[in-house]
């Protein structure tokens, strides 16, 4: 079982899972009948677990060409493992991995059909998004736009199972709001971990293509935008999410976010590139707690 969650990145893919939530009482204002809430936190695990395994089933040969020379790198303390990557490694076959996302996906599509039909929609556009980013690897550093709008969809698609017919203004903003933290706090940090295995194979990275000046730079710049968008965000919701609101998300984006990121800016250095991303993926559970508290506030009120 450790092997098939390695697979799917069970660490990170459960800190993820924190920011679909958080999209729905952020729009919501309060938490669903629990029913829906089982069946949307079911659903939202599941495709996350699907999402993660298929990145390294359409990225296999990929990954085996890249740790042929120097072996798995270290990652980070989220994704410290040496079952990374089981299929690559082969620890793991290609067929159990295909049936493990398929059990999974297949979860996904039940619980997405029982909750809103409309909501297929993403989810058959989640593999789509996540087969297309990993097959440009070698092809464009643009693919750092796909990873942040796959990153988006689960997010969206909690606002749908709550708000029937959601502003696509707010949601532009939400949206604009997550690919600015995937693409500062997770995607170029995790590229730039594995530049090294990335050169060897001629991938197209932001880091490796650019070098690490621009890419600090790009990083702060995507970081400083995830701050400044949080603090628009009390606009979508119907809750009264005032000056306490705006201090705690700010925090968070100061500690998790700029903090690091401006350390990086600096030293231009792989190891804090990888604090980075271990500090960005506990945004989005720092964002929901803060968000409960505001919940849980104002029910009492």
């Amino acid at each position: 079982m450790r092997t098939f969650l390695a697979l799917s990145r069970s660490t990170h893919g459960i800190l993820d899972v924190a920011m679909p939530v958080f999209a729905a009482l952020l729009w919501r204002g309060n938490f669903p009948d629990w029913p829906v809430f089982a069946v949307a936190l079911v659903a939202a695990c599941a495709g996350y677990t699907a999402i993660y395994a298929l990145n390294d089933l359409v990225g296999v040969s990929v990954d085996k060409e890249k740790f042929a020379g120097a072996g798995i790198n270290p990652g980070y303390s989220v994704e410290a493992s040496d079952l990374r990557h089981p299929i690559a490694q082969g620890k793991l076959s290609l067929a159990r991995g295909i049936v493990w996302f398929v059990c999974w996906y297949a979860i996904t599509l039940a619980a997405a059909w029982w909750l809103n039909p409309w909501l297929l929609i993403l989810v058959l556009a989640a593999p789509i998004a996540e087969a297309t980013y990993c097959l440009l690897f070698k092809v464009t550093y643009w693919r750092v736009l796909v990873s942040g709008v796959v990153k988006s969809l689960g997010p969206v698609a909690a606002v749908l199972v709550v708000v029937p017919n959601p502003s696509l203004a707010w949601l532009g903003l939400m949206v604009l709001w997550l690919m600015a933290w995937e693409i500062g706090g997770q995607n170029i940090p995790a590229d730039w971990n594995d530049v090294e295995e990335d050169r060897r194979v001629g991938a197209q990275t932001i880091p490796l293509v650019f070098g690490p000046d621009v890419a600090s730079r790009l990083v702060l710049m995507a970081l400083i935008a995830a701050v400044l968008l949080s603090l628009f965000l009390p606009i979508i919701s119907p809750l009264s999410l005032g000056l306490p609101y705006l201090a705690a998300t700010l925090t968070a984006g100061i500690i998790l976010l700029l903090i690091p990121g401006m350390q990086l800016f600096r030293s231009r250095k792989a190891h804090d590139a990888s604090a980075l991303f271990d500090r960005a993926s506990l945004y989005p559970v720092a964002q929901l707690a803060i968000m409960i508290g505001c919940v849980l506030l104002q029910a009492k009120g």
